[in-house]
């Protein structure tokens, strides 16, 4: 993690530094199923890609407006997931035909996740 650390520490410069990562040193790499119930995110990312258009879109509007939430107090934590939910919900799969769309998209999705964070507000701040 030393690289990494640094790396964002640094950016957007690079600090000459003798640290390396070698990958050919990886003898394995495992990999597991994820755990959907315990990264709700990861599930809606895929329910938004298997969907398409501007379900995607819709997805990182409303991530984007949720996390914000999030950060000022204004949601709990997951707060976000059901966010993105109630957004994603509300959003059609049929692709945008034109970057006006899809900015469209974004906006109504954006004003979408605002609305909902309204609804479950719960005045977390403390």
């Amino acid at each position: 993690m030393r690289l990494p650390i640094l790396y964002a520490l640094a950016y957007p410069e690079r600090v000459t530094s003798d640290l390396t990562f070698d990958l050919t040193a990886l003898t394995q790499l495992d990999f597991s199923v994820p755990d959907l119930a315990r990264f709700p995110c990861l599930g809606l990312a895929y329910e938004a890609a298997k969907t398409g258009g501007k379900a995607c879109i819709a997805l990182n509007a409303a991530d984007e407006i949720a996390v914000a939430a999030f950060l000022s107090g204004d949601i709990p934590f997951m707060g976000i997931p059901s966010t993105i939910e109630a957004v994603l919900q509300l959003t059609s799969g049929q692709p945008p035909a034109s970057i006006l769309e899809v900015l469209e998209a974004d906006l109504a999705a954006r004003e979408s996740a605002r609305e909902v964070i309204a609804r479950q507000s719960t005045g977390v701040r403390t």
